[in-house]
């Protein structure tokens, strides 16, 4: 098993070799606004999503997972976070089309700079990891389907986290005051 650990930790750190740095300043400067945020994805990339969503309110941002039964309707002003390996998750598509058109920020996470997700988002941060499609400008993986691409948005979006944290000053006791109690 250790083998294979390694070969992982080596594709990982291949593709965030290939990423400028500074891709997610945006990305960071968007989470310190007032907007609400709104994240969306399917499949792995949603759960990547969901967890990306968990840390943020730990961190007391105020943020929804979309599809979830609470998450209430979004409006002109709001950030909506779109993570999709290929682009081309049509229920992603539909999602940060509508918030553009209700006046939302877009910001999407995927492989594809030409996809069609791409194309309606305001911003877009390339995660150049293997995906399923498996196209040529797509880091190769031995790994199936878009496990590089989801452990890649995992980790980016816990650094992504951190930094967060880090610059506004939040403690592990204050996240840990907003972890579930109820479980």
């Amino acid at each position: 098993m250790k083998k294979e650990i390694a070969v992982i930790l080596e594709e990982v750190n291949g593709v965030f070799h290939k990423m400028d740095g500074t891709e997610t300043d945006e990305l960071l400067k968007q989470l310190q606004s007032e907007n609400r945020i709104f994240i969306v994805g399917e499949g792995r990339s949603g759960f990547m999503a969901k967890a990306f969503a968990m840390r943020l309110m730990h961190l007391g941002v105020n943020v929804y997972a979309v599809g979830e039964t609470i998450t209430p309707s979004i409006a002109k002003g709001d950030l909506i976070i779109a993570i999709s390996g290929s682009g081309s998750t049509k229920s992603v598509i539909s999602v940060a089309a509508k918030g553009r058109e209700m006046g939302c920020k877009v910001f999407s996470i995927t492989t594809n700079d030409q996809s069609d997700l791409a194309n309606v988002s305001h911003e877009v941060l390339l995660i150049p990891a293997a995906t399923k499609n498996r196209l040529d400008h797509e880091t190769k993986s031995v790994q199936p389907l878009s496990s590089l691409f989801d452990q890649c948005v995992h980790v980016l979006c816990d650094a992504v986290c951190l930094d967060y944290s880090l610059t506004q000053s939040i403690s592990h006791e204050l996240t840990y005051s907003k972890h579930s109690n109820v479980e």
